[in-house]
């Protein structure tokens, strides 16, 4: 989960797009749509960053449930991943001006692949997945579903292990509101997050089944100890299905999600994408 008050960047002017095709990062901020592979346009945010360009990769940032790419949270993570790299943010469908309705982990796969290849069609040779929350989720589906051509690097923090999952009280409040008709109004008007009405079906590749087929992607699963939304047996259930490829880093005294990582973890997360293989909680 993730909320919060809107943002900073300027609002997008030009028509739904699939990728800039262009080869050559932008030296100055893109803001744009994006069509999906479904047909839903996304809205996305390009940054080129402070980094020198010969590090030449990109972060693409997977926001949580009622996050968005304007929220000040989301735009705290780009500030600093932008000091290792170009940054872009989007919006999932049902979020910010974004199209569609969400659903809630399952067709946002589709809105993160076309970030992807937005980002790559700048042709920057490395790709970073850095997902929050059910964005955690969406990164680990995505990178077993693409394999090394959708990314080079994948981060997963606070992310649920397993689907259905209602052990806490503020799950128990988020099923609430996606499966009544009264908690998609109150998410609509209250949250700003327009929720898809049907079930999942079929029912997608949960993340700790994902998480096998991400190998030989780097991959790192973070965690606070103080998450009140999954409990440390979900990033535990993902470490162990990772095995040898996957890194776990348990935060101490860490909530959920973007607005519960401090900046000196991001900065962690940024440098462990630049390593290949992370070099841990130095």
């Amino acid at each position: 989960m993730s909320g919060d008050s809107a943002g900073h960047v300027a609002r997008p002017t030009s028509a739904p797009t699939s990728a800039p095709a262009s080869g050559t990062p932008p030296r100055a901020p893109v803001r744009t749509f994006l069509r999906t592979a479904d047909g839903v346009a996304v809205e996305a945010a390009y940054e080129p960053g402070a980094a020198p360009r010969g590090t030449g990769q990109v972060f693409v940032v997977a926001h949580g449930f009622t996050g968005g790419l304007d929220r000040p949270h989301v735009r705290r993570v780009a500030r600093v991943f932008a000091r290792y790299g170009a940054v872009v943010t989007f919006s999932f469908r049902g979020h910010g001006a974004s199209g569609g309705r969400s659903t809630v982990g399952d067709r946002e796969v589709l809105d993160l692949a076309a970030a992807v290849a937005w980002a790559r069609g700048f042709g920057h040779p490395r790709v970073a997945t850095v997902g929050f929350s059910m964005g955690g989720s969406v990164v680990l589906r995505h990178a077993a579903l693409h394999g090394p051509e959708g990314t080079d690097a994948v981060v997963s923090v606070s992310g649920p292990a397993r689907w259905y999952y209602r052990g806490t009280a503020p799950m128990r409040r988020l099923h609430w509101l996606v499966t009544r008709p009264e908690g998609r109004l109150l998410s609509r008007y209250g949250l700003r997050t327009r929720v898809h009405h049907r079930d999942w079906d079929p029912v997608p590749l949960s993340p700790v089944e994902a998480v096998p087929r991400i190998a030989p992607t780097p991959l790192l699963i973070v965690h606070g100890d103080r998450d009140a939304y999954f409990p440390l047996d979900h990033p535990r259930m993902l470490a162990a299905a990772a095995g040898d490829h996957g890194e776990l880093w348990l935060e101490p005294g860490m909530g959920h999600a973007e607005n519960a990582a401090p900046d000196a973890l991001l900065h962690r997360l940024a440098r462990w994408t630049l390593a290949g293989e992370g070099p841990g909680r130095a």
